[in-house]
């Protein structure tokens, strides 16, 4: 399953009020373009410190920056 960001436009609104988050969100996105995913365990093996909100959830919390940043997905 291809990954496709939706929002990009607020992400790049938020790096850009937030200069200090650049490398880290372009490290983010940089992994999201080449993300192909079947499941959750596979979103963990790209990002180690991504939380699943719940066992029926299809939600996922990404921790960007060294948890400097969150993005709920």
């Amino acid at each position: 399953m291809k990954v496709r960001l939706v929002k990009k436009n607020s992400v790049t609104k938020y790096v850009a009020a937030n200069r200090n988050s650049k490398t880290s969100f372009d490290l983010w996105l940089n992994k999201l373009k080449r993300a192909d995913w079947e499941n959750t365990n596979d979103i963990r093996g790209t990002f180690k410190t991504a939380d699943i909100l719940g066992k029926s959830s299809n939600r996922i919390v990404f921790n960007i920056g060294g948890n400097k940043y969150r993005m709920i997905c």
